[in-house]
């Protein structure tokens, strides 16, 4: 039989899984609170020892374990190796910033969006993680943490399109926010997508205030489709529409991302081009290093061409920064670390 997943319910579904099993209304907030604390179902020791015997037996309180922490050596950023309960692996990224520990997570074993640079999209897309699996990735942070602090801000940035795996994102979006669980603030979640624009038109009217990250990575279709499949299907012209669409809707700036990547997209025309898009939008621009992956044959930019691509942007009174490199000892670009401890293929 399979067992249920209880960090993917709200309290009001708890309440109604408990109910059949003769149990008070109350005892779905006792539970739903032990659940986001991650304590084990033997150590709940609110509820009866005979409930936690039947919650042992056809209910998962954590469906992934930590597998293995990589620490940097360099800054504090700490590279999280996760075991799915199906033997599945995800990683994530716990940065340490002046503001408080954020937490990247992953919403899909693996990608299918194919972008040219991104490690995580080698193999394919797995699966799509359910809500609960993705809660259980910030409560094995916080566990990780101990008195150390907590998980403060989110940016669903790992492995995983989390437009491709909408319904899941969204839930997860309001059980971390819930005041009975992990109670975090959704003005600090960042939301990260390759441009379904679909998804993004539907994230706009749900009433949650997360940042939009739009990864970009270029000004027009033509660069754009060489380097991410998905922009043959989700044109420019299509994406910036629903961008504004966001930002009108929410009153959120949006933030895109840019990998500089050499001889392709980060010379100071496409600089120009890029403000010419943007011009006029509630945004910023987060300039990325490209990070190396091996079976790509893409270089990263050189130091003196990001800075000119950035103070091209200012000039032109674009808001823009250059991403701070955390974790380059320990892979820190999601993908790379998985892909490490996959089976090898004969």
């Amino acid at each position: 039989m399979e067992r249920r997943i209880l960090l993917d319910l709200f309290p009001e579904e708890l309440g109604a899984w408990l109910a059949d099993q003769g149990q008070p209304a109350y005892r779905a907030q006792q539970l739903f609170a032990w659940l986001h604390r991650g304590t084990p179902f033997a150590q709940m020791h609110t509820l009866p020892q005979a409930l936690r015997q039947t919650l042992a037996e056809s209910c998962v309180d954590l469906p992934m374990s930590l597998r293995q922490a990589f620490p940097s050596q360099k800054d504090d950023t700490v590279k999280f190796l996760y075991a799915l309960d199906d033997q599945n692996l995800v990683e994530g990224v716990l940065m340490r910033y002046h503001y408080g520990h954020s937490l990247c997570v992953s919403t899909q074993v693996g990608c299918k969006m194919g972008c040219a640079f991104c490690a995580s999209t080698l193999e394919g897309c797995v699966r799509s993680l359910s809500a609960g699996e993705m809660v259980a990735q910030v409560v094995l942070a916080n566990r990780y943490l101990g008195q150390r602090g907590r998980v403060g801000h989110v940016v669903l940035m790992g492995s995983g399109e989390p437009m491709d795996n909408y319904d899941a994102c969204v839930r997860f979006l309001r059980l971390i926010n819930h005041p009975q669980g992990l109670n975090l603030s959704l003005r600090n979640v960042s939301l990260s997508t390759c441009g379904l624009t679909d998804g993004i038109r539907r994230l706009a009217q749900e009433g949650l205030p997360v940042t939009l990250s739009v990864s970009l990575h270029a000004p027009n279709d033509a660069l754009r489709q060489r380097i991410m499949p998905v922009a043959k299907a989700y044109p420019m012209a299509s994406l910036m529409e629903a961008v504004r669409d966001y930002v009108r809707r929410t009153g959120r700036r949006v933030v895109f991302e840019y990998a500089l990547i050499d001889g392709l997209n980060c010379e100071l025309s496409h600089a120009r081009e890029l403000a010419a898009l943007l011009r006029s939008l509630q945004c910023h621009v987060n300039l990325i290093p490209l990070n190396h992956v091996s079976e790509r044959d893409l270089r990263p930019a050189p130091p003196q061409k990001i800075r000119a691509f950035l103070e091209e942007l200012q000039r032109l009174r674009i808001s823009a920064t250059v991403r701070r490199e955390m974790g380059a000892d320990i892979g820190g670009a999601c993908g790379q670390l998985r892909r490490s401890h996959l089976p090898t293929q004969s």
